[in-house]
């Protein structure tokens, strides 16, 4: 345990070395460019509504659900190919390609262990493995990102398991099984930061619950700090960046958390979207150019590294299963609690059936974001491809125009004033 540790060691080992870790990327001087492979290794219906549709099973609505519900051997066939081909080399050419030079790659605790009773079919790692030479074949750096830890760090489907309240920090054998998962992930990849710089130890932990997630939460942020920082058993650092999502806080919360001169390497992850509330999706056009620009005062001024590590131009909830398998959307009124603000058609599926107009907003939505979030140390676009939601398809919108093959090629620089 990294407490343990540090009282071992003392705190000024951190001082006497820390002018020598030197991150596989220049982080703070060089901007993240980037985007996520969302829905590839950990299956997200909304990403890939045929694999959940084809099941024939309403209950089956995450990844624990496909292995708890499905024919096992049917479930592990559909698992392969959709490993084999949602994400191939190709991928990652084009990625390079569009001048991108950061790729997260979701991935759950079940890659690398499975307990009793928990109904997850592995087969993961391999594919992992790909990515990372992949990168390295197209220059691309690769944040491996945990999105999954057991019990569910926030309850969400891409957590790989959908409950109406997360249990991972109310159990110390799911803290102690997730630390032994980042441990194994930082020493396969301690010695390939030229191509894995950062790893993410936890995605979007629930931290709206309070302190009850916060508290747990804040010690494994530590643990997590001395599992990546010394993968070696040694006293010998690793030059990985930890990377730790904000828990939904603002981030004047994690103001002086794991800062220099005793910890080195630490960068803040945020998420930033405007279609998950009622207020989100009734926004005018002109409010959510507006709402992002005004982004760049909180991210332009804060004591780690930061990038925005998920955002998107979507700006309704419409595409399919986006709330979770089996729910509408607040934007048509078809989600519990939500009034109707307008008509879904045109605003999701495929952008064939966008208007003009449409695009050229998507587009201004994209710069102003890009504009905004580069006040911070860079960005990662949620997501590469979808199946049938190019709202949200970085993909989609090189194809279709909305976003320029190269990300500093602004059609709309001033858009933020």
């Amino acid at each position: 345990m990294f407490s343990a540790f540090l009282a071992l060691i003392g705190l000024s080992l951190f001082h006497s070395v820390s002018s020598e870790f030197s991150p596989g990327f220049p982080y703070g001087s060089q901007m993240v460019r980037g985007v996520n492979l969302g829905g590839w290794l950990v299956l997200e219906p909304w990403i890939t509504p045929s694999i959940f549709d084809n099941t024939g099973n309403p209950n089956i609505v995450d990844e624990w659900t496909f292995g708890q519900y499905y024919d096992r051997a049917t479930a592990t066939t559909v698992l392969q190919n959709h490993w084999d081909t949602w994400i191939t080399q190709d991928d990652f050419a084009n990625i390079a390609a569009a001048g991108l030079n950061h790729v997260r790659l979701p991935i759950g605790y079940w890659a690398f262990e499975v307990g009793s009773g928990e109904p997850y079919i592995q087969g993961q790692l391999p594919y992992l493995q790909n990515a990372v030479q992949w990168a390295s074949q197209y220059g691309l750096k690769l944040i491996i990102d945990l999105h999954g830890a057991p019990g569910s760090q926030n309850g969400y489907d891409n957590s790989g398991h959908r409950i109406s309240y997360p249990t991972w920090q109310s159990n110390q054998t799911n803290i102690a099984r997730t630390d032994a998962i980042i441990e194994q992930i930082a020493s396969m990849f301690a010695d390939q930061v030229d191509v894995v710089p950062i790893i993410a130890p936890l995605n979007e932990p629930a931290g709206y619950y309070g302190s009850s997630v916060l508290t747990p939460l804040r010690q494994y942020y530590y643990d997590s700090y001395g599992n990546i920082r010394y993968p070696y058993g040694t006293s010998t650092q690793s030059n990985t960046v930890v990377l730790l999502h904000d828990a939904f806080q603002p981030l004047s919360y994690w103001s002086g958390f794991e800062t220099p001169p005793d910890f080195q390497g630490v960068a803040m992850d945020t998420h930033i979207y405007q279609v998950f509330s009622n207020s989100d999706v009734q926004m005018s056009w002109q409010s959510h150019i507006d709402t992002a620009c005004d982004t760049q005062s909180t991210l332009s001024d804060f004591d780690l590294w930061l990038m925005v590590g998920e955002w998107s131009p979507a700006i309704t909830d419409c595409a399919t299963y986006l709330n979770g398998r089996g729910n509408g959307a607040r934007y048509d009124g078809s989600y519990p609690g939500s009034t109707y603000v307008g008509s879904c058609t045109g605003l999701t599926g495929s952008a064939s059936t966008f208007s003009s107009s449409y695009k050229t907003f998507l587009r201004q939505f994209w710069e102003a974001q890009v504009i905004s979030y580069e006040k911070s140390n860079g960005w990662l676009m949620w997501t590469w491809k979808t199946e049938n939601a190019d709202e949200w398809s970085y993909l989609a919108g090189l194809q279709n125009g909305w976003i320029p093959w190269s990300p500093t090629d602004l059609e709309y620089p001033t858009i933020c004033g």
